[in-house]
């Protein structure tokens, strides 16, 4: 009778045991084959709207840069040029860049040779008159086309957006936090016009 017991008494136990483990480690971590604990992920960042599933080159180092990486920012994108009668704007770009980055603005610049042929040079080049000319420290991406057949796709998404494409140098786009566009503003909209300064601080206050 004890020797025919044994198997029954000792499955129950085996069973209770295991019921035990996995209730005191529901939700928290997992065993794997190999006996290694796998701790659940953190919570991710914010997603990344469709807007931005983009990647351009940096200006300074051409390296690749995936635009994901502002999921969940406030954007001014503008296009820009070196010889330009607006390129003194890049001076207030910066300022704004530098006053609202930590409440979350990003200022994107991508220089373009669209317009009077006013960005002739390379990226080298216009990485260091950025740099050396305005101290500009917001993110630059290598030169490329916004507007005709080349047209970047970013550029594409945001015209049709909005409905409007740039007809010069320092055309700008407000995006809000969650990827929308929210406005356009022309090239002769300077960084420190009231109106855009009141919508960068409503988006920003929206995030």
């Amino acid at each position: 009778m004890i020797a025919s017991s044994f198997p029954v008494r000792f499955l129950t136990l085996s069973l209770a045991a295991g019921l035990s483990w996995c209730a005191g480690t529901a939700g928290a971590q997992t065993a794997s084959p190999a006996g290694a604990t796998v701790t659940t992920p953190a919570a991710a960042g914010p997603a990344c709207p469709a807007l931005l599933h983009q990647t351009f080159n940096r200006l300074q180092d051409e390296k690749p840069q995936d635009l994901c990486q502002y999921a969940g920012k406030v954007l001014l994108v503008v296009n820009t040029a070196s010889y330009c009668g607006f390129t003194s704007q890049y001076e207030g770009l910066e300022a704004l860049h530098a006053k609202y980055a930590s409440k979350g603005l990003v200022v994107l610049g991508f220089p373009s040779n669209d317009f009077g042929q006013q960005e002739p040079g390379d990226n080298k080049q216009i990485a260091d008159f950025c740099f050396n000319t305005y101290a500009v420290k917001f993110p630059m991406f290598a030169k490329t086309s916004v507007v005709g057949a080349q047209v970047n796709p970013l550029y594409v998404a945001l015209a049709k957006a909005t409905g409007k494409a740039p007809k010069w140098n320092f055309h700008k786009y407000l995006i809000d936090a969650k990827g929308l566009p929210v406005a356009s503003y022309v090239s002769s909209t300077k960084p420190s016009d009231p109106a855009l300064v009141d919508a960068i601080e409503k988006a920003l206050s929206q995030r």
